[in-house]
């Protein structure tokens, strides 16, 4: 018995192996770089918050542009200040200050600026219900 391979079998066996061997081989995992925050800016006239994680759908830039990135005629969405009248507040949702000095201040410093308004208002409202609560002791 004489076997013989044609030239399209031979072709096979070889793509056989190259997708075992290609198989076999360790592939280095894939990282993805770890996004750290952007800054956020705010508007020195009115207020206005940039957050790079949302963008400006409003004049077009796209979710994720960095405050650096924005062209140099951007302006406010709310009042069209320059990009030159905005301040750096720093990273979201991190007490603002410097990091030694936060341990001072009855542990307000570690509060975050949305945590402060919530303390400040609601005490507020609180004492504002206190006073009214006082037409009530008749």
């Amino acid at each position: 018995m004489d076997t013989q391979i044609t030239s399209s079998e031979a072709d096979s066996e070889l793509n056989l192996d190259a997708d075992r061997a290609a198989n076999t081989e360790t592939t280095a995992p894939v990282t993805t770089p770890a996004i750290e925050p952007s800054h956020l800016y705010e508007c020195k006239s009115c207020g206005y918050v940039y957050e790079p994680a949302s963008g400006d759908q409003k004049r077009g830039i796209s979710a994720g542009t960095p405050f650096e990135q924005l062209p140099k005629d951007w302006r406010c969405p709310v009042c069209t200040a320059r990009k030159d009248k905005f301040s750096d507040i720093g990273l979201p949702n991190k007490p603002s200050g410097f990091s030694e000095n936060l341990g001072y201040g009855l542990g307000v410093n570690v509060m975050t600026p949305a945590q402060k308004n919530l303390l400040i208002f609601g005490a507020l409202a609180l004492a504002f219900i206190f006073f009214m609560s006082l037409y009530a002791l008749d």
